[in-house]
């Protein structure tokens, strides 16, 4: 269990005891009944961050103090999952999608436990049905076209390579719980310099999606929908991150069960082995390459022919299709990760697609306005952008006025963020990070920065201190 992990467990043991004792508990009381092995100081700590997030109250000073749940927790305890119930709220579901969210969002008690169902993927008929409607198909290219399509293989994601490594590691680091933000995970892939206050598996996560990719990008004609590609993008991705070594890029050998779900994967290695074939050989004969890329996303994860690390194989094997016809790339921007999982869990507790078809589309759109050059409007003014314009605007012109390099100005992006409200905390770092890293000697003076001001915070930028 990673460190992390482990703080949250024990957050949540130690609001539990609260929630029993209605007139407050002491320290020891606490620490008694919790039944944790942690010291009285680490547990002073835990109680600590339970009240700066607003679910615990003190009463009293030293030994006689007393805990409490506080009786109305606010809303955004949690800005990391305020932002993503924020960004939900902006994708537009089917019926469908609507329906299979609200299956998925009752007790697990409500959901009916169910194994892996060979008939999901045995009985779909490449080029013959298709998740994914001609409408979508025509809209997904609409969008998603650019001018290499012609090209050799490639073209158009090495034209962007600089900017997609750093975009696809970090949204789909992301939706993995990754705390990196996107000026971090710019820093280290262009630098190699690790955040000192993020985790050393963090950022293993991101070179790895690194390597990843560029093994996508650059493999040539090997690259495709087989078992080569599969367990070596797997092995890449999973380099330093399981307990077993020689798991990397090695089909699953034993059962696993998936978190909060009441559905249980395959755990026969023999049919694991045999599924893993028939689910590349449908993908490889798929024709349309968004139909590819969706195939790959539900069926992958469904099947978990890793022992871990299978969603982050899925997301990019999505690329490859992508990349063959020199189509946008899937860069999962702005993708909510509550949404996303949701959208797995109607693939894997009920084998309804609808849901996390809403998401591939609606993150496709996304991505494709990053990358290509879309010829009609998409939407309404952001008004988000609109509300905070002028911090936006302070933040970066204070980093490039006083020509901070990468991590100074991660500080003080950090810090004006605490002057936004919770909920939009995340965003505005994004934001923020997006747009310094979008920066060019054609577009900086919409912050009114002088020439001069830009050419030396150029120079502190690329400078990596020692």
């Amino acid at each position: 269990m990673g460190t992390k992990t482990a703080i949250k467990k024990e957050l949540d043991i130690i609001a539990q005891i609260l929630a029993t004792s209605k007139e407050g508990i002491t320290l020891q009381a606490i620490k008694d009944a919790s039944g944790l092995a942690i010291e009285t100081r680490s547990l002073q700590r835990r109680l600590d961050k339970l009240r700066d997030m607003g679910l615990v109250n003190f009463t009293g000073n030293t030994r006689a103090t007393v805990y409490q749940l506080a009786s109305e927790p606010p809303q955004a305890y949690n800005a990391s999952r305020a932002s993503s119930v924020n960004q939900m709220a902006n994708i537009k579901l089917s019926d469908g999608g609507a329906e299979v969210k609200k299956l998925i969002e009752r007790p697990i008690t409500q959901r009916t436990p169910v194994g892996y169902q060979l008939d999901f993927l045995l009985s779909y008929r490449p080029n013959i049905d298709s998740y994914l409607s001609d409408e979508d198909k025509r809209r997904l290219a609409e969008i998603g076209t650019t001018n290499t399509t012609d090209a050799p293989a490639g073209t158009y994601a090495k034209s962007v390579l600089e900017r997609l490594l750093i975009d696809l590691s970090w949204n789909s680091s992301r939706l993995e719980g990754n705390t990196y933000s996107l000026l971090d995970t710019q820093y280290l892939i262009s630098q190699g310099k690790k955040a000192d206050h993020k985790k050393a598996a963090d950022a293993q996560m991101i070179l790895n999606h690194k390597d990843a990719i560029e093994f996508i990008v650059e493999g040539g004609e090997e690259i495709g929908f087989n078992v080569y590609t599969i367990r070596n993008l797997h092995a890449l991705l999973s380099d330093g991150l399981l307990p077993d070594p020689a798991a990397s890029g090695r089909l699953r050998t034993f059962g696993v069960g998936i978190a909060d779900a009441v559905f249980t994967p395959l755990g026969i290695p023999q049919l694991i082995e045999e599924m893993f074939t028939i689910l590349l050989e449908k993908a490889n004969a798929i024709k349309n390459p968004f139909e590819q890329a969706f195939f790959i996303m539900v069926h992958m994860p469904y099947l978990q022919p890793f022992d871990d690390v299978n969603k982050r194989v899925s997301r990019l094997a999505a690329n490859i299709s992508l990349n063959k016809y020199n189509l946008a790339p899937l860069a999962f921007v702005d993708v909510p990760q509550e949404l996303y999982i949701r959208g797995l869990l109607g693939v894997y507790e009920l084998n309804r697609i609808e849901l996390l078809k809403d998401v591939f589309l609606w993150s496709y759109e996304r991505s494709a306005m990053r990358y290509a050059a879309i010829k009609q409007s998409l939407g309404e003014p952001d008004h988000w952008r609109m509300q905070y314009r002028d911090d936006i605007r302070k933040a970066i012109s204070q980093v490039i006025i006083h020509a901070m390099p990468q991590q100074e100005a991660t500080e003080t992006i950090d810090r004006y963020a605490q002057q936004i409200p919770a909920n939009d905390r995340l965003k505005f770092i994004e934001v923020v990070d997006t747009e310094l890293l979008s920066l060019h000697e054609g577009n900086f003076a919409r912050f009114r920065i002088k020439p001069s001001e830009f050419k030396k915070w150029q120079l502190a930028w690329k400078r990596r201190k020692p």
